[in-house]
């Protein structure tokens, strides 16, 4: 019994330094390998941890207590289970929320209100500030009505054309 905590300490620690170094093309090599739909947790770092930590503590057991073989069978695997969950739990999915991208699209402005920051002529260019989740972004902007937009002013985003955002002034 010894022989499998030990092969599987060794490979997990293994498979943990591969990935440390090899990361980016284990990814995608190992993409969908242990994906489960609905089992957001079953991927193959909390996997590599439920095994190492499981060798780990049946190294641990079977020296430092007067259990039996079964009980240190069942006593690992369930400190491996309980590590893979903390795994999980505590750097598996703040990583995943953390992902968030800032970046926008254009035309996702569409629909979207902002400011006028440079007066917009009837027939020109002026500047309105969108405000996003992730900040405020500042874009070239002409008059959707053809009408003068004066510093200030509320708008809302119309149309994308060619990189220019087409506002319309709100009225209250």
């Amino acid at each position: 019994m010894e022989t499998l905590y030990w092969s599987c300490l060794i490979g997990g620690a293994l498979f943990a330094v591969i990935g440390v170094l090899f990361g980016d093309l284990l990814d995608g090599l190992l993409e969908g390998v242990a994906d489960f739909p609905g089992f957001d947790f079953l991927n193959t770092t909390v996997i590599a941890s439920v095994i190492t930590i499981f060798g780990g503590a049946g190294i641990m057991l079977s020296k430092y207590t007067e259990l039996d073989t079964a009980g240190h069978l069942f006593l690992s695997l369930l400190i491996g289970l309980l590590g893979g969950v903390l795994v999980f739990f505590a750097y598996i999915k703040p990583a995943r929320n953390s992902e968030m991208s800032t970046g926008f699209s254009l035309n996702e402005l569409t629909g979207k209100m902002g400011e006028i920051t440079i007066p917009v002529p009837e027939k020109g260019y002026g500047e309105v500030m969108i405000k996003l989740v992730s900040g405020n972004t500042v874009h070239t902007a002409t008059s959707f009505e053809s009408k003068p937009i004066l510093a200030g002013a509320q708008v809302v985003v119309v149309e994308v054309a060619d990189g220019v955002l087409q506002v319309a002034e709100l009225d209250y």
